[in-house]
């Protein structure tokens, strides 16, 4: 794919997971994290709709969420996009970790220890969360 739209996503390039909890831990409470999560939703380079079509839909997920992708040196760059703000926010910090990786970082990288570090699990809904798993599996299948 030579859509630019990919290149915009800056989550997993010059923003990455060590940014997004030293972010966290600067916030001191969830009332401010929730603002910040939405806030990273509403800087996430919105996917052309040509792209939200049911094959790139993820299943699982509370809110629409689509993904696409593709290889580049080596990399898969992803690009995904929700109808919802705090997904859009959740969206951000998956591809802070999993964006702009080889196969071997994306199906080796502990999402489930990042998403504990950040204490996610704690302060999301059932729902939202299961949302989140689906959102790091389909993104863990793509990489496989």
């Amino acid at each position: 794919m030579t859509d630019t739209y990919l290149e915009k996503i800056p989550y997993g390039q010059s923003i990455d997971c060590e940014d997004i909890l030293e972010n966290f831990e600067f916030l001191d409470d969830w009332e401010e994290r929730y603002r910040f999560i939405i806030d990273l939703g509403k800087q996430l380079p919105g996917m052309p709709e040509k792209y939200h079509t049911d094959i790139n839909k993820i299943v699982g997920c509370q809110s629409q969420v689509w993904v696409i992708y593709d290889t580049f040196e080596n990399q898969y760059r992803f690009g995904m996009d929700s109808d919802s703000l705090i997904v859009r926010g959740l969206i951000c910090i998956v591809l802070s970790a999993l964006n702009y990786k080889t196969k071997d970082q994306i199906t080796c990288f502990d999402m489930e220890d990042f998403f504990a570090k950040l204490d996610l699990s704690n302060h999301l809904s059932m729902q939202r969360g299961n949302g989140l798993l689906a959102m790091v599996k389909r993104i863990k299948h793509i990489a496989a």
